[in-house]
C-alpha cells in the first residue's frame, strides 16, 4: 500500500476515498458499518510478518461514521497481507446473523501468509455472510484475479479515479441500494409461482427499463433484485393471462416487496388413444370471451392463472370443453383419435358431410371439395351423414344421401 499511484502514496488515496465513501453514508436508515484492518501493527522485516496482524479497530454501531473516520486517518501500512485470517476473524464482528451481512475486502495483495481464503470464504457463507462480489484490489497484477474469485467477483482499480468509481459502485450495490422482491402469489397468498418473464416499465409509458425471469432462490423465496428506486414502474407479469400492477413506487434505501396475485394450475391436451396420423392444435379463451388466450398444440401442458377456460380443439368437426384450473393442479382434456373417410368416383361431385348428433340435430361439418375424384377426411369418432350430387347432372332430383360411423384410428371408404 506504500507504492506510488501518480504522485501520492496508494495507501493515502485509498484512505481518503474510503473517508469520503463512509461520510456518504450518513443517514442512511437501518445500517451499521465496522472496520476491519490488517497488515498495519506489526512491521514486516525480511525474516519475518505478523499473520495475526488484524483487529476489529471499529465495531458495529450506529451513527459511528466520526469514530472510523478517525481511525482511517490514523492507520498506517506496515505489515503483511493476512486475508484469510482477516476474513474468519471477521465472522464474529457481525453481532446479528439475522440482518443482511456483508463485507467489502480492499487489497493491494494477495495472501501472504499460509492459511487458504477459499475455505474460510465457504465456512463465512455457510454462516450467511456475503463475501461476493465485493472485493476491490488495488493495482493488482490482472494474473492474479484467479485468486479472490472463490470468495468474489474481482474488481480491479487500477489508479486513484478508478478505485473512487469502483468503490462508490459497490457500496451502492451492497449497502446503500434499493432492493426489490416481487412475490408472485397462490391462490393461499404464498409467493411460490416464478419461472415467468417480467417486464417494469416507466410508469404510464411503453419505457421498457428491466426484464427478468423470476426466480426463487436456493431458499425458496423470490430473488432480490436492485433497481432504480427514483423512478415510477408499471408492471407486466406475463402469465397467461397476464397480469399487472401499475404506478410503483419503490421506498428508497430499504428492501421493497411488490405483491402480485398470479395464481396458476395446468391445462394438459392429449388424445386418449394414440392417433395413427394427424397433428391437431387446440385454442384457449378465457370463459365467455372471444380473444384467443394461447393455442396449444395435443400433447402438451400448459400453465394458466386459475379460473374457467374454452377449448376449441382444431379437430374436424370441432370438439369443445369449458375446464376450471385450480391451484398447482393439472385438468386434462382428452381428444378423441380420429379415423379416416376415403372418398372415390369417377366424376367430381359436389357435397357436404353432416354430424348426426345424440340430441337429434344436423350439425354441419365440411364441403366436398368439388375439383378432386378421390379425397380424404380425417374426422373424430361419430356418426355422420353424406349429402352429394354429381356436378354434371344438373338435377336436385339426382341428391344422394350416405351414412356412414367412424371410429378412432380406423378407415371406411365409400365409393361415389
Amino acid at each position: 500500500m506504500n507504492q506510488k499511484w501518480g504522485r501520492e502514496n496508494r495507501i493515502d488515496i485509498a484512505k481518503r476515498t474510503l473517508i469520503q465513501s463512509v461520510d456518504s453514508l450518513r443517514g442512511v436508515p437501518n445500517l451499521e458499518i465496522a472496520l476491519r484492518v490488517y497488515g498495519h501493527q506489526s512491521p514486516i522485516t525480511a525474516t519475518y510478518q505478523d499473520c495475526e496482524d488484524t483487529k476489529l479497530e471499529a465495531p458495529f454501531a450506529s451513527n459511528n461514521h466520526d469514530f472510523i473516520i478517525n481511525k482511517i486517518k490514523s492507520i498506517r501500512a506496515k505489515g503483511t497481507t493476512p486475508i484469510a485470517r482477516s476474513l474468519e476473524a471477521s465472522a464474529s464482528d457481525f453481532p446479528d446473523k439475522n440482518s443482511r451481512n456483508i463485507i467489502i475486502l480492499i487489497t493491494d495483495g494477495i495472501e501472504a501468509c499460509d492459511d487458504e481464503p477459499c475455505v474460510i470464504a465457504d465456512k463465512l457463507r455457510a454462516k450467511g455472510i456475503s463475501i461476493s462480489p465485493f472485493v476491490i484490489g488495488l493495482g493488482l497484477d490482472m494474473s492474479y484475479l484467479n485468486h479472490f474469485n472463490c470468495y468474489g467477483n474481482y474488481k480491479a482499480a487500477e489508479d486513484a479515479e478508478a478505485f473512487q468509481a469502483v468503490l462508490k459502485n459497490v457500496i451502492n450495490v451492497a449497502l446503500v441500494n434499493t432492493t426489490v422482491q416481487i412475490n408472485l402469489n397462490t391462490i393461499h397468498k404464498t409467493p411460490l409461482e416464478t419461472d415467468v418473464t417480467m417486464f417494469l416499465y416507466e410508469a404510464g409509458t411503453k419505457n421498457l427499463l428491466y426484464t427478468f425471469t423470476h426466480t426463487l432462490n436456493e431458499k425458496g423465496l423470490p430473488d432480490t433484485l436492485i433497481i432504480d428506486p427514483n423512478k415510477q414502474y408499471d408492471l407486466i407479469v406475463n402469465t397467461l393471462p397476464m397480469r399487472s400492477k401499475m404506478g410503483i413506487r419503490l421506498k428508497k434505501y430499504t428492501h421493497n416487496t411488490i405483491e402480485v396475485d398470479t395464481p396458476q394450475g395446468y391445462i394438459e391436451v392429449q388424445h386418449r388413444t394414440k392417433p395413427k396420423y394427424s397433428v391437431v392444435e387446440t385454442r384457449v379463451k378465457e370463459h365467455g370471451k372471444s380473444t384467443t388466450l394461447n393455442a396449444q398444440k395435443i400433447g402438451t401442458t400448459q400453465k394458466y392463472i386459475v379460473g374457467k377456460y374454452d377449448v376449441e380443439i382444431f379437430t374436424l368437426p370441432r370438439r369443445y370443453a369449458t375446464v376450471d384450473v385450480e391451484q398447482s393442479a393439472t385438468i386434462k382434456v382428452y381428444v378423441d383419435a380420429p379415423g379416416t373417410l376415403n372418398l372415390n368416383g369417377l366424376t367430381p361431385v359436389t357435397g357436404q358431410i353432416f354430424e348426426r348428433m345424440s340430441d337429434g340435430t344436423i350439425q354441419w361439418v365440411c364441403n366436398l371439395r368439388e375439383d378432386v375424384t378421390s379425397d380424404r377426411w380425417d374426422l373424430q369418432p361419430g356418426n355422420y351423414l353424406l349429402v352429394y350430387r354429381k356436378i354434371k347432372l344438373k338435377s336436385a332430383s339426382y341428391t344422394q344421401e350416405r351414412e356412414f360411423t367412424i371410429f378412432s384410428n380406423k378407415s371406411i371408404s365409400i365409393n361415389l
